[in-house]
């Protein structure tokens, strides 16, 4: 700036610039705070907590082993949520055939196509373990959602990475050998990938079950299960389990 601008300048107008400057300074500040305070919060919300208050239309259940959660067919009007224990979830073809699509383990949802109108179930949930569940009716849990934004983006992020599962899936039956089949459900079943520890020993599956989840017969099953038992994949002692050298068979070609 040349010495005449500067001689010319109004000291009102040095203050308004100052001003300015400083009032740029508190929004930019503000709005870092506020940033981190949106991070913080989403990393402090917890969807158990969260659920366990948001008043009517909910209600904590227990299931034995082996006790179906709910059958195919039944009304669809509630949501579940995983608190502990594990649940298999089968669909039966119309000629009887029975598969199963999916076991689930704490922190996961189920029955959330209630939500978008589905008015029978189409599937059975059956809890594997004995499971303590959080039962939010379909009503409390759409006001659930539209309340808490929170919870709606982990809701939303938790229905994605279902999608994108059940994407996976359909890949791995068309693509790859069942032997990849058997050794990425074993995997997925001790939740390598998720966060937190994987799990040591996986709940007790039968190799019927494995056999319907990668669409192979019983004795093809026992077959790679006794491979990946010599190759030290997985191991039996009062369970199953699996070691994350067992990626080894995802990964190679």
């Amino acid at each position: 700036m040349s010495p005449a601008r500067q001689v010319n300048r109004s000291p009102h107008k040095e203050r308004i610039a100052r001003q300015s400057r400083s009032d740029l300074t508190l929004r930019s500040e503000r709005k870092a705070n506020s940033a981190n305070a949106a991070r913080k919060k989403k990393r402090d919300f917890d969807p158990q907590a969260f659920l366990a208050t948001i008043g009517d239309g909910r209600n904590f259940v227990h299931f034995p082993k082996k006790q179906t959660i709910f059958a195919q067919g039944d009304a669809s009007d509630a949501v579940f949520y995983i608190q502990t224990g594990k649940v298999k979830l089968t669909v039966v073809s119309k000629t009887g055939k029975e598969a199963t699509i999916g076991i689930l383990g704490e922190r996961d949802f189920f029955g959330e196509a209630c939500l978008a109108g589905q008015p029978l179930r189409m599937l059975t949930a059956t809890a594997m373990t004995d499971c303590e569940l959080l039962r939010i009716d379909k009503k409390a849990m759409m006001q659930a959602l539209h309340r808490e934004h929170e919870f709606s983006d982990l809701f939303v992020a938790y229905l994605l990475s279902r999608n994108i599962r059940y994407e996976e899936d359909l890949v791995d039956q068309l693509f790859n050998s069942s032997e990849k089949r058997l050794a990425r459900v074993l995997l997925l079943l001790a939740r390598f990938g998720k966060e937190g520890t994987p799990e040591s020993v996986v709940p007790k599956v039968s190799q019927e079950m494995l056999a319907e989840m990668i669409g192979t017969t019983r004795s093809r099953v026992s077959f790679f299960m006794n491979r990946f038992r010599k190759l030290g994949f997985i191991h039996y002692n009062g369970g199953l389990q699996v070691h994350s050298s067992l990626l080894n068979v995802v990964l190679h070609d």
